[in-house]
């Protein structure tokens, strides 16, 4: 049994535009099953252990939308390139190197170890075209106690011969050759659909994908209308539809009974917002990417006051941090500078808003995930905020806008995930148990 309550300044979203605060107070974990938070200790769990943060932040987990494991190992480098050179340059050279396990062993390692340092408690993520270091990502998140939906990359056009699966019928019998090598296998880490992007796959291999989508009741995880010269290729390689978002939409890729994430989504037109709506797709936004590769700002204000699922993601290594943190910080900076640059009916973020797709937003492709409410999966991130000092009194509020923007994994104490702790207590830090009676 695995029930136990924290205690801390309790910090959760109720909606996008609230956030509720407990100081002080208790959030009980039952058998990794949120069972609420209370400014009082209840009754009913007299006798349970308690851990007691003190004065910390007790926050719900952070969601990556939309992470390339296999790009973290050059974080930082080619931020002076445009997506398709920055690609064509960076990104397939260092992702052939994945065919070598052990090189992937090594880079993986490194990923899933930083992963759990910081606030991320789930992620959706790219691995590479290659089934056994796919697996391997996979099987590392998983001994690491994370939970994850890992996608093997498809491709078979616009890219190097050593990462061009052999035609649309052999990317899609790899493609289902790794599901099946997944079933059974994880119970934490789960299969995602990965077909790279509408330039690097025929139409047949999109169709195959549909039909796998379809067979085997999966999820699936791409790209739309990251940068203009990427959606300008689109339209030359599919003269056929009226715009990037349609080119997905005609195979039927977006349908289904399983949740899509659409990466980006920055030059989105309306008739495509509206298709992402329709198809319940989740956007997954990218502001540092977006910036670095000089791709544009996406309109979030317009996609969340739709209605669109929209939530965050680092895209390492076009990002070029893993930080939830920072990504909030850039979401709403970002956001500030299209409405006052290019459209002011679009509001900026607030940080309830950022703080809400970091959280709640981006949680729910997981299902009730990324909130303190009861009946929801208990992850937690501890954030000890006692090094950024200051001398006056600062309110909860202001004390979760000053992490926002200047917190690390450093200010991270303590990380649960479904109830397991990942770090802190699991590595053996000085936490203080106390038992109620």
């Amino acid at each position: 049994m695995n029930t136990f309550a924290l205690k801390g300044n309790i910090c959760f979203s109720t909606d996008r535009e609230h956030l509720s605060f407990f100081p002080h107070s208790y959030v009980i974990c039952d058998n990794g099953v949120c069972a609420g938070v209370y400014q009082k200790f209840p009754d009913k769990y007299i006798g349970i252990p308690c851990i007691d943060y003190k004065d910390c932040l007790v926050l719900p987990g952070f969601t990556d939308l939309h992470v390339h494991a296999s790009q973290y190992a050059f974080r930082g480098l080619g931020m002076d390139l445009e997506l398709i050179d920055w690609l064509n340059t960076r990104t397939f050279p260092e992702e052939q190197k994945y065919e070598d396990l052990s090189y992937a062993r090594r880079a993986y390692e490194i990923f899933v170890h930083d992963l759990l340092e910081g606030a991320t408690t789930r992620a959706c993520i790219f691995s590479t075209v290659h089934e056994e270091s796919t697996l391997l990502l996979m099987e590392l998140l998983e001994q690491a106690g994370f939970h994850a939906y890992v996608g093997k990359v498809s491709m078979d056009r616009n890219c190097p011969e050593h990462l061009c699966e052999k035609g649309a019928e052999a990317a899609v019998q790899a493609a289902e050759h790794w599901i099946r090598a997944c079933a059974d296998r994880f119970h934490n880490i789960k299969p995602i659909l990965t077909p790279r992007f509408i330039p690097s796959c025929t139409d047949n291999l999109m169709r195959g994908i549909a039909f796998l989508r379809e067979k085997y009741h999966l999820s699936l995880q791409s790209h739309l209308s990251e940068n203009l010269g990427e959606i300008a290729w689109v339209k030359e390689l599919c003269p056929d539809v009226g715009g990037y978002g349609e080119a997905y939409e005609k195979f039927g890729v977006l349908e289904g009974d399983r949740p899509v994430i659409m990466a980006h989504c920055v030059h989105s037109t309306p008739e495509e917002a509206e298709l992402l709506k329709r198809r319940g797709v989740f956007v997954a936004h990218c502001p540092q990417s977006n910036t670095n590769l000089a791709s544009g700002i996406a309109p979030v204000r317009k996609y969340l006051d739709m209605g669109i699922h929209v939530g965050l993601g680092s895209d390492i290594a076009a990002g070029h941090s893993l930080s939830m943190f920072r990504i909030m910080a850039e979401a709403i900076q970002c956001s500030k500078l299209r409405w006052r640059l290019s459209d002011q009916s679009l509001e900026p973020l607030r940080v309830e808003e950022a703080f809400y797709l970091a959280t709640r937003g981006g949680g729910a492709f997981f299902g009730k995930v990324g909130s303190f409410e009861k009946g929801f999966a208990f992850d937690a991130v501890v954030a000890d905020d006692s090094a950024l000092r200051c001398p006056c009194h600062l309110t909860l509020r202001e004390r979760l806008e000053r992490l926002i923007y200047l917190a690390d994994d450093r200010h991270v104490a303590a990380k649960y995930i479904v109830g397991r702790a990942v770090k802190g207590q699991a590595e053996g830090l000085p936490l203080r148990k106390n038992t109620l009676a």
